[in-house]
């Protein structure tokens, strides 16, 4: 009795151990809504191409779940040891193979026959394809193609004669070859050919031109055959004659007009018509086929009718129907696959067909042990690939072991700082894009490119640690694949998602970041762009004002008219300078009065509780975010079909997304080496030699700019230093002025009561 099942779990999710194959026996028989997939494609995995399509039974391009079972029943009734595909081993023991598997068996020892190997307790699977090799050089491939190298001396001109007759087939070596069912419509075409051959003198009756004058015949029986069908017509009605003319008024209709006489001309009979059914050659009519019918005359109906003025209708069907049967003839003579050996098919001997044939026969009794040795192959791939196939397929556990990699993981990434284990085939592109944009984790489409050349990949990396803000497209780094080469990658795509909490918390802040600078950079442009046009203005009003010095003085109506100067050049920027100055003030002035009430705890508050109330939505839509992190939807876009989840929970993030540590033992330094360079640096140099501003002139600028800031906002904070008691009355007295207090209104005087 096998052992029960057991279920892990996973990053949250469930899945079936499957350890050994016994396990792996018992595990097909669960339902398939336990299995992680239930469909993939074939393309993706670092594993043999021959093990997935022999794994693929419809060749449909998927492996479902029915294949997969089938495989590993096939797998478990050739072998009654199990220790080979638990190992994983492509080396197959003989006495692993239960009594099915006998016919491999067989396979196996003939295999080691034809490469000579002594021990024949074992073969490999580098042996059966070593062997396979060995076989096709001798010829022996049985599909019962043979190819004329490996066909008798004496019969191999004759088979690539009748090869070249016939369609090509090829063998399992991609040889052109010659087989039985070739070598039987080679008979059936020989036969029909010779008989066919006997039919040429009872119809080649006008002797060696009869070929051509049948094909004369057959050009102009469109002519011919209406005009004796309308000598019929006239026959039968002889009114239908006048029918048959050009009526007078549309020839008058017609004169000077080339193309509507040549189309009137060409509705006409050929000659007149006549009732008796016969065709006078004098009066044929000079219309577009008097030529054609006139050489055909003298070439064909002269010499074979004995009368060179006339043809009847009767002559006239003799003659299209005889050429008819050449014609048909003919045809059937070029349609016979061996017309062009038909010198030899006489005399050829039933002898060397029948050498071909047995040849063919020969090969073709190998076909049930040749495919004992593809069953031999399919069996050692399903020994070394199957279990690591299942752990993939039916349950996913080497996507959460750092040491092993997923049978469709493709490699890692190395960028920016860190280390992306986990890289899937994005095939589809587009396809892929759509589906996991729908999703809330970070991706980074990757372009791998051989550093040896070659087309190259494209793989979707997930990123979940760290920060996404710096992963922008085209940024480069390295992938190493499976195989530990390396090669150039290049981003091509990101799906931009928070990464951490932190992240998410704080994209508020840099969203609002870059909407400041973005508005800030547009004011910053569009004021250039002002003081360049007011500078252009000012430059030319200046131009005017210098060109018109010397000319004699305007009008004074035109004077009057003209409008008032702008002012422009130095004037213009000192006022938008004193203006920009006068806003700044002006804000901070407004900021001084709002918070002259406030302490440095209340601002520090403010403060919090403003962040607070940023950052607590963003970050609560961040964690949601964050918890629905699914790394299935990376190989659903790829063309899986999965049952589960794969959650991305906090474990598994920092599985996929590291950044390794610094060595063991390392330590380090401190000091900035750069800053004491440049200090050696400008101690060897001038001070001459230094650019920039001196420093007593940038402190100049610092002090007059904030001078000028203070002076404008001087009232706020007087009171604001009053009020706090930092200045003394006397100082409070001469920078405040003092407002008088506003009279009161006068109260008017009660009148008295008057007494009763």
């Amino acid at each position: 009795m096998s052992a029960p099942l057991v279920y892990r779990r996973y990053g949250g999710s469930l899945q079936v151990d499957i350890p050994t194959f016994d396990a792996l026996v018992e595990a097909i028989r669960i339902p398939e809504t336990q299995w992680m997939a239930t469909a993939c494609p074939l393309s993706g995995f670092n594993c043999d191409a021959r093990f997935l399509a022999f794994l693929d039974g419809d060749a449909n391009g998927r492996i479902r779940v029915a294949e997969v079972r089938a495989a590993v029943e096939h797998t478990a009734k050739l072998l009654q040891s199990r220790k080979g595909v638990d190992a994983r081993s492509d080396v197959l023991e003989l006495e692993a193979l239960s009594p099915e598997g006998a016919k491999v068996r067989a396979a196996a020892l003939r295999i080691l026959a034809v490469l000579k190997i002594s021990e024949t307790g074992r073969v490999s699977l580098a042996q059966v394809r070593a062997s396979e090799q060995v076989l096709r050089d001798a010829g022996v491939n049985g599909d019962g193609i043979v190819a004329p190298p490996f066909l008798p001396e004496n019969v191999r001109a004759l088979a690539s004669r009748i090869m070249a007759a016939f369609p090509e087939v090829k063998n399992r070596a991609s040889q052109a070859g010659i087989d039985a069912p070739m070598l039987q419509r080679f008979r059936e075409a020989r036969t029909a050919l010779l008989t066919h051959m006997g039919q040429k003198d009872a119809l080649h009756l006008w002797g060696e031109p009869s070929m051509e004058r049948a094909r004369r015949i057959r050009e102009v029986k469109p002519l011919l055959d209406e005009y004796f069908l309308q000598c019929r017509l006239v026959a039968a009605q002889p009114e239908a004659a006048a029918s048959l003319k050009l009526p007078a008024g549309r020839v008058e209709g017609m004169l000077g007009d080339s193309a509507a006489l040549l189309k009137g001309v060409a509705v006409l009979p050929v000659a007149p018509v006549d009732p008796a059914g016969v065709l006078t050659w004098a009066r044929l009519y000079r219309g577009p086929a008097f030529e054609a019918l006139e050489a055909f005359r003298k070439d064909v109906a002269a010499p074979l009718t004995g009368d060179a003025q006339h043809l009847s209708d009767a002559a006239w069907k003799e003659l299209s129907s005889r050429a008819e049967a050449l014609l048909a003839w003919q045809a059937g003579f070029e349609a016979n696959p061996v017309r062009g050996m038909l010198a030899e098919l006489a005399s050829l001997s039933d002898a060397d067909l029948g050498t071909l044939e047995a040849a063919c026969k020969a090969d073709l009794a190998l076909k049930e042990e040749l495919d004992a040795i593809t069953e031999l192959e399919r069996l050692l791939l399903y020994q070394r690939w199957l279990l690591p196939f299942a752990n993939n397929f039916i349950s996913m556990p080497d996507l959460y072991t750092p040491r092993r990699k997923a049978l469709f993981e493709k490699g890692t990434l190395i960028l920016g700082g860190r280390k992306y284990t986990l890289a899937v085939l994005a095939a589809p592109r587009d396809a892929h894009i759509a589906l996991t944009s729908q999703g809330t984790t970070c991706v980074l489409y990757v372009k791998v490119t051989p550093k040896e050349g070659g087309d190259g990949y494209e793989v979707a990396v997930p990123v979940t640690r760290g920060r996404s803000d710096h992963l922008e497209v085209g940024k480069r780094g390295i992938f190493h694949d499976v195989d530990g080469k390396e090669h150039d990658a290049i981003v091509t795509h990101v799906i931009r998602q928070p990464v951490s909490l932190w992240e998410a918390m704080t994209q508020p802040f840099q969203r609002i970041g870059r909407f400041i600078s973005s508005k800030v950079e547009a004011m910053a442009s569009s004021g250039d762009k002002a003081f360049e046009a007011q500078l252009e203005k000012g430059y030319a009003h200046s131009t005017a004002v210098v060109t018109t010095a010397g000319a004699p003085p305007a009008p004074a109506a035109a004077a009057a008219a003209a409008p008032p100067a702008q002012p422009g050049g130095l004037a213009g920027l000192l006022a938008a300078g004193g203006i920009a100055f006068a806003a700044v003030g002006s804000a901070l002035a407004f900021i001084v009065a709002q918070t002259k009430s406030l302490t440095l705890v209340d601002i520090f508050s403010a403060a919090v509780v403003i962040a607070a109330i940023v950052m607590l939505p963003a970050g609560l839509f961040g964690w949601l975010k964050l918890r629905r992190r699914n790394l299935a939807l990376l190989l659903e876009g790829s063309g899986w079909a999965l049952n589960d989840r794969l959650i991305l929970s906090r474990d598994l993030a920092a599985l996929v997304t590291r950044k390794p540590r610094l060595p063991k033992g390392s330590r380090i330094d401190r000091t900035d080496k750069l800053r004491s360079t440049l200090v050696d640096l400008q101690d060897e140099e001038d001070e001459d030699s230094e650019e920039g501003m001196p420093g007593a002139v940038k402190v100049l600028v610092v002090l007059a700019i904030l001078l000028a800031v203070l002076w404008q906002v001087r009232g706020p904070l007087a009171r604001f230093a009053c009020e706090y008691q930092w200045l003394s009355a006397e100082s409070c007295g001469a920078l405040l002025p003092v407002v008088p207090p506003k009279p009161e209104a006068p109260v008017a005087p009660v009148p008295p009561t008057p007494a009763p």
